[in-house]
């Protein structure tokens, strides 16, 4: 009877060790699944160079560097949205803050779908993600901000509230 309640206990406690060494890497990377049905983790990820097109169900979505994007919002207009949950600051002229996997349920707040509209987050995958779900919903002119606001920083650029 002793060996029975060891091994069940042994049982026990590999469950609970595997239990949570799966939710270590559920939550890990701080960007789960989206409601609206893709999660940051099924984001285009892919080898294209910045100013390329990676295409998404519905067309496709620009990817661009910073300085592109800082040029751009100096010459044009363009709706600049981070995505990023949870906050961790904003590039100056950010119009809106919507939740990667929320942005199919905020339309009302964006602009005409063939408006120019670009995401950022932290480091890129949601707003890949949100960009994605932008192009299924019917949505041309969407830039995503390659590396995010690591890269923003890396190229020498400030963000306020960080």
């Amino acid at each position: 009877m002793r060996t029975i309640v060891r091994t069940g206990a042994n049982r026990l406690a590999t469950g609970a060790v595997l239990l949570a060494a799966l939710l270590l890497a559920a939550c890990g990377g701080g960007e789960a699944g989206s409601a609206d049905g893709a999660g940051a983790e099924d984001a285009p990820r892919s080898d294209a160079a910045v100013g390329e097109r990676i295409p998404a169900p519905g067309g496709s979505f620009a990817r661009v560097s910073p300085e592109e994007l800082r040029s751009t919002m100096r010459e044009d207009e363009i709706v600049l949205i981070n995505t990023h949950v949870p906050f961790e600051g904003d590039i100056p002229g950010t119009d809106l803050s919507i939740p990667y996997d929320q942005i199919g349920r905020n339309l009302d707040r964006l602009p005409g779908k063939d408006e120019k509209i670009a995401l950022y987050c932290r480091s890129g995958t949601m707003s890949a993600s949100a960009a994605e779900t932008l192009v299924r919903l019917g949505y041309d002119n969407v830039w995503d901000l390659e590396g995010g606001m690591i890269a923003w920083r890396e190229a020498g650029y400030r963000l306020k509230g960080a």
